[in-house]
């Protein structure tokens, strides 16, 4: 119901460019996979047509990424969550929070296809940026040390002292 409201309305309307984002996000929630792929990448088009920022492209591909990781598109979803980063990179710089979300997602994309020594390398750029940025105990810091520490345990080359520090 939402999307028919809005479906007659110009692409720069700011209600119908939501509606797009609800859309996507409702059918991905209703497991509606390869239906929310056409729309988020529908919306990806969009946005890029309409000049859209740097900064809500990457909001799109982060979610059209996590569209791919469920229909099973693992690699697909691993280069846009690589692309994500970078952008988050360039815009933001290394010690932003955004940045650092994305580097999480860019490394746990990476976990899930057993790319462990990028994985690694990815992470140990960001393990003393995080808690120095954010502190300890917040979400981002645990989530990079538990990733971190998943890639050390599970890389069949790890070393007795990657086990060790895992």
């Amino acid at each position: 119901a939402c999307w028919k409201t809005y479906v007659g309305r110009s692409e720069t309307d700011w209600p119908r460019q939501g509606a797009i984002n609800v859309l996507g996000s409702g059918l991905d929630a209703a497991k509606h996979h390869e239906d929310a792929l056409s729309v988020r990448e529908a919306e990806l088009a969009m946005k890029r047509r309409l000049g859209a920022s740097t900064s809500n492209i990457l909001v799109v591909q982060t979610n059209l990424a996590l569209t791919y990781q469920h229909l099973g598109r693992l690699e697909q979803a691993m280069q846009m969550q690589k692309d994500v980063y970078f952008g988050r990179l360039t815009t933001h710089g290394v010690e932003h929070t955004y940045t650092l979300t994305a580097a999480n997602n860019y490394a746990a994309s990476l976990v899930v296809l057993r790319r462990y020594k990028e994985a690694k390398s990815l992470l140990r750029k960001i393990i003393r940026v995080t808690p120095r940025i954010l502190g300890e105990t917040h979400e981002i810091t645990l989530r990079t040390r538990k990733i971190y520490a998943q890639v050390l345990y599970n890389d069949p080359g790890a070393t007795l002292d990657d086990i060790r520090e895992s």
